[in-house]
């Protein structure tokens, strides 16, 4: 999540942004569940997957979609163990019998992130969230993918569709500060930390970031 500035301030700077991408980190490996029961892709509209995700054959069989469910279960189980490469082996394993699956690709995403292989998350990110339209936690998953890219302006685009999507998750509105913090969008900042205070009174990100900001 470093990104390149010239020396001089540069002890400032991090004083600034350290506390951001700590912050940001704690989302990505606390915040997001493997394990997401609402989202289940729309066989229907098949056009909606990316293009690199798209299989070879129009439909995806009744006995790939049931195969590709066992091993994502499999690597869901996995990756709450800790143990992220074998859950990886499992995400594509599902993703390769059943490109639709969204739980497979968000699931996929949450270790890539956890890799620092943000394009990879996003693309997967992506994909799920083109799956479930206005789903959060595709959105919110590839807002900090973005952020920790530089690409602010796309996380903020992500996190106020969150936001409206589901205006009582906290998480969102803390991220959504710290991406229009970045921004230099100080007003929006605040608001949006003050919303993340207000929902969830502990949140040290948030209340720390309401400080920096001064609201």
């Amino acid at each position: 999540m470093a990104f390149p500035f010239p020396q001089r301030g540069l002890a400032r700077l991090r004083q600034i942004w350290q506390p951001l991408a700590l912050a940001l980190m704690g989302i990505t490996l606390c915040g997001c569940s493997f394990d997401l029961g609402s989202l289940t892709p729309e066989k229907d509209k098949p056009q909606e997957a990316p293009k690199a995700a798209a299989p070879a054959e129009s439909a995806v069989s009744a006995g790939n979609v049931a195969e590709a469910q066992a091993h994502t279960a499999k690597a869901q189980s996995l990756a709450k163990s800790g143990e992220t490469a074998a859950a990886l082996d499992e995400f594509n394993r599902a993703v390769g019998l059943d490109p639709y699956n969204a739980q497979a690709l968000y699931g996929r995403a949450l270790i890539y992130q956890g890799n620092n292989q943000h394009d990879f998350a996003v693309a997967d990110f992506s994909a799920a969230s083109g799956l479930n339209p206005q789903k959060v936690e595709p959105l919110l998953g590839r807002a900090i993918s973005y952020l920790a890219l530089g690409k602010v302006k796309e996380a903020t685009a992500d996190l106020d569709e969150a936001s409206e999507a589901d205006p009582h998750n906290a998480q969102v509105w803390t991220t959504r500060g710290q991406a229009y913090e970045r921004l230099g969008d100080r007003a929006k900042a605040a608001a949006s930390y003050t919303r993340a205070v207000s929902l969830r009174p502990r949140d040290d990100a948030a209340r720390s970031g309401l400080a920096r900001v001064g609201g």
